[in-house]
């Protein structure tokens, strides 16, 4: 065998390892999830490993889709806001987190990931901390609710994905935020 023919074996041996996200009929990505090579599981439940799970809207979650985009809906609302340096959930997005997760309930195969976010001022250690506060404090709202833990990633940002690049009150109010996103 030439060097040429090894090269071309050692590429389909590669490229035949690889897998692809597959689409169902829904219109949602399936992954399956054959867990880490080091045995630590990153799906945050510790018995999908082998599983196959649906991200975003499943098939039996299709009719209640259309409650995610009624613009009358509470579930319109997916932007919760926060206080300077805060991570406590005010009062008036309490019934936001609460449809929240009547809609995850009633869709367990749904996933939503909740996205912390804080403004500019302060490091940018402070920030993505702070941002995951915020985000962990919605999970955990959701949580007591009754939404399962595996239904829920909590990231951070921190000031990396400002909605308002000003550098006024008004803008940074904006970016001090945790983005429901299904």
């Amino acid at each position: 065998m030439t060097y040429k023919h090894v090269l071309i074996i050692l590429m389909i041996a590669l490229f035949s390892g690889c897998t692809t996200n597959t689409k169902d009929d829904s219109g949602s990505a399936t992954v399956e999830d054959k867990g880490s090579a080091s045995g630590s599981d990153t799906s945050g439940s510790g018995s999908d490993a082998g599983s196959t799970r649906t991200y975003g809207v499943g098939a039996e979650g299709d009719t209640s889709m259309t409650a995610l985009d009624d613009p009358q809906s509470p579930l319109s609302v997916r932007i919760i806001y926060f206080d300077y340096d805060s991570s406590e959930i005010q009062s008036q997005f309490r019934d936001t987190i609460e449809a929240h997760s009547a809609f995850l309930i009633a869709n367990p195969n749904v996933i939503v990931a909740l996205e912390g976010h804080a403004d500019e001022r302060g490091s940018r250690e402070y920030n993505l901390a702070l941002g995951e506060r915020r985000s962990q404090t919605v999970k955990r709202q959701m949580t007591l609710l009754g939404v399962p833990s595996s239904q829920i990633r909590a990231t951070s940002y921190g000031e990396e994905r400002p909605v308002s690049e000003e550098h006024d009150d008004f803008a940074w109010s904006q970016n001090r935020r945790v983005e429901i996103v299904y």
